[in-house]
């Protein structure tokens, strides 16, 4: 193979929407002064890379290596940065860049920034395109860099960085993190799993609603949830009909939402953090005569991910994952579109993530 230059990297990419990834050689950019490189060890399976890679959404570019829930240890650390160093455990969501002026970056919500520069597939700075954590190794500008506390696992950690901001972001914003509040979960999935979890490390009582019974058993004797109700039993509906102060709905299936609006309390908040395909129906009555509200999430910035991270540290919340090889990854994303996981897929990168030849 010869000796690897230091901006090589070699990772796994879809070269067309066939929904196939491959092995994929590639060049990182040299460290900058504001830049972190680190080795990737772990990196997270998110909903999010299968429509990439089949470009599902219109806006992929190929090769795309995916990847936005990664984690790893510091290599090297450019001349001005001044919060990591060589060994660090830390990680990158997202997004790697934003304008950094505009009223969302300086309010630190990064992520809405109109400018936003996502992992993988976007065009960076220097008009290069992003690639993520498919890959052995990162490199990010350290205002994108999170870091890792030393007693969370990275392999189970990694999935945060995603799935765990996705959930933690409309509790703290919506004010839905009140000991005592009421929260409904919809779904148990990648996100919904962590949802509970940081539910209930905040002191709220914590409802799954779910179609299936099959999951009330993991869902009440081990995530901790106090109450679980089937949303296809009319009877068990009725039962939580104004209940509930805030409902996170991770769904992204097409679904009715009038029983979710049923269940809230008066001023209550149905935050949607799923995003189904096809348009759902909205009745508006709940929200006039009740004062309801229905409203949308995404991730959250780089302060309040890092607040996430270390809340998890300190309560020692991680997602439930299942790790894979990454000659498994295609099955992984097959097994993926059938919901067959609980709850996340997560690549050991560094152990077997091997160069070919």
């Amino acid at each position: 193979m010869g000796k690897v230059l230091e901006k090589e990297a070699f990772g796994l990419a879809a070269k067309d929407n066939s929904g196939v990834l491959s092995p994929f050689r590639f060049a990182r950019r040299e460290t900058g002064e504001k830049d972190v490189r680190f080795k990737v060890l772990f990196c997270g399976i998110c909903h999010t890379d299968l429509h990439m890679i089949r470009n599902d959404w219109g806006m992929s570019t190929y090769p795309l290596v995916p990847g936005h829930e990664i984690v790893g240890l510091v290599t090297e650390v450019g001349g001005k940065v001044t919060k990591f160093k060589t060994g660090d455990k830390v990680g990158v969501g997202c997004m790697v860049g934003s304008c950094g002026s505009c009223d969302s970056c300086t309010e630190g919500l990064e992520n809405y920034c109109p400018k936003m520069i996502q992992t993988y597939g976007f065009k960076y700075y220097d008009d290069t395109i992003t690639y993520g954590g498919y890959s052995d190794n990162m490199v990010c500008d350290e205002a994108f860099i999170i870091r890792i506390p030393d007693n969370l696992p990275l392999d189970a950690a990694a999935p945060l960085l995603c799935a765990g901001i996705t959930v933690y972001s409309p509790l703290k914003y919506h004010g839905l993190d009140k000991p005592g509040m009421h929260i409904g979960v919809v779904g148990l999935g990648g996100l919904g799993h962590v949802a509970v979890k940081f539910a209930k490390a905040m002191g709220t009582k914590v409802t799954v609603i779910s179609t299936s019974d099959s999951k009330r058993g993991e869902a009440i004797n081990r995530l901790g949830a106090d109450a679980f109700v089937v949303s296809r039993d009319p009877q068990q509906i009725k039962g939580a009909m104004g209940t509930m102060d805030g409902i996170i709905n991770t769904v992204s299936a097409t679904h009715s939402l009038l029983p979710l609006l049923g269940m809230l309390k008066h001023k209550g908040k149905l935050v949607m953090v799923g995003a189904p395909e096809k348009p759902l129906e909205l009745s508006v009555m709940p929200l006039i005569f009740e004062r309801k509200m229905v409203m949308g999430s995404m991730i959250g910035g780089i302060k309040e991910t890092q607040e996430m991270v270390d809340m998890a540290g300190k309560h020692n919340i991680t997602a439930d994952i299942e790790l894979i090889s990454a000659d498994y990854v295609n099955t992984a994303m097959e097994r993926l579109e059938k919901a067959d996981v609980r709850y996340r897929f997560v690549i050991d990168v560094a152990n077997t993530l091997k160069p070919t030849p």
